[in-house]
């Protein structure tokens, strides 16, 4: 407790950038698939993105409902009731297991008539077909591998998970490279290469965040914890996770919607949307290291009654996320020729991109409010105004306003580009309405 008090009064440097690599390096799992498949073929490129376009709606999904294991250790950390931490974790890892396994069968079976919806292209079939069979038959393995990654940052051991996550991308690297262009005696696999590289990787990762677990922390998963089942705390972790989960799941297939309005418009448009999407990451991961280093603070000065301390923690990472994010989206659209042609030399694409960058400088300035202050207010307990704010702004301005600019009005991508950034900003403006109320401060999520 004492090692834990120190580190949750450090700043919020020193709680993020742990964070910040770790997901810096989980992002390059996918970024990566997208740069070595570039260099393999087009068709490959489409086929991955769009099946990480739906598999990336479960794996969003099994992030917050770990994100509520993290905040509630946090809040028991700060409340000093330590008898709660293994039920908590030993909850997390069944309810994620549960659910990851029939998402799992979901997709394996369902996933070819989800892509016709989609439209993707008839060329691509076989391939994302291919990689969403594999890649979804490992989702129960990544739901644990989650779950052990929230429990070591509600205890603010950052630095544990991103020392995984780098072990985890170096294999994945490795095995890309040998595995999709053929080393040796073995032959150049494409696409079936890279899922299986994938799925080798989450298994690694997954042994040995068990394995330091059960050396670090002072916790037990078993059982007993489940007799008499603990409905308190299911219904705690499910009062977090299911109303984020809504905010989530609605994001993911608001752009799922939108991302079928972009197959509309051809195998250049796809690219682009895929390339430009990578630099767009680039610019808003650290703003994701501070939203969950934030809720690792805020977390346990609610469950310690420390709220006058909150506030001013939230504006400090809420003004520095803006600053990264707007000051990145500004740099890459300034070098967009020299930074694209990493992926691709196509004139058309060069263009295309560099005009949607212009439109993402807008964009980064309002999803930066909204993930520290969807992160902050979750922690706070205030739970529902992120999705309700969330599901009004996607499905009432960003996915009727893609529709309307990009293939009515016949704007294209900038123009899908141009509603987006409209949604990022309105629901910006709403959540700092919202935590400047001060309604939050009436919020609980435990007994203390």
């Amino acid at each position: 407790m004492k090692t834990y008090e120190k580190g949750i009064s450090l700043s919020i440097w020193t709680l993020s950038w742990p964070i910040f690599i770790e997901v810096f390096l989980q992002m390059l799992v996918g970024n990566i698939d997208q740069l070595m498949m570039s260099h393999y073929s087009p068709q490959a490129v489409a086929a991955v993105a769009n099946a990480n376009q739906i598999l990336n709606i479960f794996i969003m999904l099994i992030v917050v409902m770990s994100t509520a294991t993290t905040i509630l250790i946090a809040q028991y950390l700060g409340a000093r009731n330590q008898s709660k931490l293994s039920e908590v974790c030993t909850v997390s890892l069944v309810l994620n297991f549960v659910f990851s396994s029939v998402a799992a069968v979901f997709f394996i079976t369902c996933h070819e008539w989800i892509f016709t919806w989609l439209g993707i292209p008839p060329e691509t079939m076989g391939d994302t077909s291919l990689y969403t069979t594999i890649v979804a038959a490992g989702l129960p393995i990544q739901a644990m591998y989650y779950a052990l990654v929230a429990v070591f940052r509600g205890h603010s051991l950052t630095r544990i998970t991103m020392y995984v996550a780098l072990v985890m991308n170096i294999i994945h690297v490795g095995t890309n490279y040998i595995l999709i262009f053929g080393h040796g005696p073995i032959p150049s696999l494409g696409v079936l290469g890279v899922s299986i590289s994938t799925w080798l990787s989450k298994v690694i990762g997954l042994l040995i965040i068990v394995y330091l677990f059960k050396t670090l922390l002072q916790l037990q998963v078993s059982t007993s914890y489940l007799r008499p089942f603990p409905w308190h705390t299911v219904k705690s972790l499910l009062h977090i996770s299911v109303p984020s989960g809504g905010e989530t799941l609605s994001y993911q297939l608001s752009q799922t919607t939108i991302m079928k309005m972009v197959n509309i418009l051809g195998l250049t448009v796809i690219n682009t949307k895929v390339y430009v999407y990578v630099i767009a990451m680039l610019c808003y991961v650290y703003t994701i290291a501070l939203s969950n280093a934030s809720q690792v603070i805020v977390g346990f000065l609610m469950g310690a009654k420390r709220q006058d301390e909150v506030t001013n923690r939230v504006w400090h990472s809420m003004f520095l996320a803006i600053a990264i994010n707007v000051g990145l989206a500004t740099f890459f659209y300034i070098t967009s020729d020299t930074v694209l042609s990493v992926f691709t030399t196509d004139p058309e694409i060069l263009s295309l991109a560099h005009n949607v960058l212009l439109v993402e400088i807008f964009l980064e300035l309002g999803r930066a409010v909204n993930i520290v202050m969807v992160g902050c207010l979750q922690a706070a307990g205030d739970i529902r105004t992120p999705m309700l704010v969330g599901i009004f702004g996607m499905w009432l301005c960003a996915v009727p306003l893609s529709y309307l600019f990009g293939i009515y009005w016949g704007w294209g991508l900038v123009g899908i580009w141009i509603a987006m950034a409209a949604d990022e900003i309105l629901r910006g403006v709403l959540f700092i309405y919202r935590w400047y109320s001060g309604k939050w401060k009436e919020k609980r999520l435990i007994e203390v």
